[in-house]
């Protein structure tokens, strides 16, 4: 399958490895002409270190398969399957998209990695509007493999499907999101968790250090291989039922502290940003963010072998 990359920033390039790892064909694209082959030479460092982590066997056969193209015309010509990666601006998508659906093949897919904005926002006037949807990652999709799946309501069932068996053929983990919603799922589990965060700290109840490590070192071990419904089923006598039953009094009783809607105040973000540079300084986030990438490969080659176990 010939897979067309539009944008090469850093989701960009994360997907141009998970379909070149799926062993599909990559042109890569962007509207600034210097910006891919900076992209292909950290594309060129990144599988290195998936080969580093044991997570790929044939880095060479991998860089392979990716190209950079010159112009959108390029990129798109003989396309099966179009992963768009531009800001998250709906004007911005709306122009390419009307580009794209205007030069790509009729069977081509439209996808976008947009992490808020539905795809009616951007596709309504278009020809060929059925054959768009969104395909929002987890940053970096190369090593977490969650895909959410969200169509317009005018998206063909067959272009979801054929999205979905995309995902699926480069080992990423699809899910189907049934209804438009702002944000998919994903950040709207993440903006309820990060929403108390901000208040207990603002409220003088935990630091920011006490409120990651909370996380990290509890929640966060769990949902490293399972998710919240599987972890309350699992954390009650007779299953997810007699767990509700258990504490559905508390939960109903926490709730109704946390019915502000209010923006995140400027007193407690500073005071956050100064915790954070105080534990990680500015110019260290980079290596940070490196640091991340590699714990995350080792996360995965574990989850890989146990997986293999397990069958």
């Amino acid at each position: 399958m010939n897979i067309a990359v539009v944008g090469s920033g850093l989701i960009g390039q994360a997907w141009a490895i998970v379909f070149a790892r799926g062993g599909h064909s990559v042109k890569l694209w962007d509207g600034n002409p210097d910006a891919v082959p900076a992209a292909i030479k950290l594309i060129s460092t990144q599988v290195a270190d998936l080969k580093e982590a044991g997570l790929i066997d044939d880095p060479k056969g991998l860089l392979a398969r990716i190209s950079g193209a010159a112009t959108l015309e390029e990129v798109l010509k003989d396309a099966d399957y179009v992963q768009e990666n531009l800001p998250e601006r709906v004007e911005m998508k709306k122009e390419i998209f009307t580009r794209m659906d205007a030069i790509a093949a009729p069977h081509c897919v439209l996808a976008s990695s947009t992490s808020s904005i539905p795809a009616s926002a951007f596709t309504e006037d278009l020809p060929g509007r059925s054959r768009c949807l969104i395909a929002h990652p987890v940053n970096p999709p190369y090593l977490v493999p969650v895909v959410e799946i969200c169509g317009a309501p005018w998206t063909d069932a067959k272009v979801v499907q054929k999205t979905w068996d995309v995902m699926e053929s480069v080992g990423q983990k699809p899910v189907k999101i049934y209804k438009e919603l702002e944000g998919f799922i994903l950040n709207r589990l993440q903006g309820a968790l990060l929403r108390e965060a901000f208040r207990l700290v603002e409220q003088g109840y935990v630091d920011a250090d006490g409120l990651d490590v909370t996380v990290r070192e509890g929640l966060g071990l769990r949902w490293s291989f399972m998710g919240p419904f599987e972890t309350i089923d699992l954390n009650a006598p007779d299953g997810l039922a007699d767990y509700a039953h258990r504490f559905n009094n508390m939960y109903q009783s926490i709730s109704t502290e946390q019915t502000d809607t209010a923006h995140w105040s400027e007193d407690v973000i500073q005071k956050l940003e100064s915790a954070r540079r105080k534990i990680l300084p500015k110019d260290q986030l980079l290596a940070r963010r490196l640091w991340r990438d590699r714990r995350l490969m080792g996360l995965a080659a574990h989850k890989k072998a146990a997986e293999k176990n397990t069958k």
